[in-house]
Parts: structure tokens; sequence; C-alpha cells
């Protein structure tokens, strides 16, 4: 499926560029394209940062109840 997407918004994306070459295709749409990408792009940002963030926090912990059963098994 995202190979899909991705053939898509290239096929978009390159009659895009034709237009933009032909001047069929006004700055502010262009502009408005850019500020929407801009938004997405720092939506997914946010979403990672917040995932990784869980991420690192259970691996921490589950570095810390690996080191109390290392100690544990070592007494």
């Amino acid at each position: 499926m995202n190979s899909f997407v991705k053939k898509i918004i290239d096929w978009t994306m390159e009659k895009e560029e034709e237009m933009a070459k032909k001047c069929a295709i006004s700055m502010e749409d262009l502009d408005q394209q850019i500020a929407k990408v801009e938004a997405e792009k720092k939506k997914v940002q946010e979403k990672y940062d917040d995932a990784m963030q869980e991420l690192n926090h259970v691996l921490a912990r589950l570095e810390k109840i690996k080191n109390i059963e290392v100690l544990r098994c070592q007494k």
C-alpha cells in the first residue's frame, strides 16, 4: 500500500512540475501546498519524538529490571 501511495504522490509531483514549467500554477497554490506539507511534517516529527521517548523509557525500565535480576542471581 505504501508503494502505491508513493507512486501516486510521485505522479502528482511530476504533473505539478510540468504545470510549473508552463507557468500554469500559481505561487500562492505552491505556497499553500508547501505550508501543508511542512505542517504535516511537523506533526509526524512530533509523533516520532513522542514514540521515541516512550520507547526509550520502556528500554530504560527493562534495563533496570535486568540489572536487578542480574544482581539477585549473582548472589
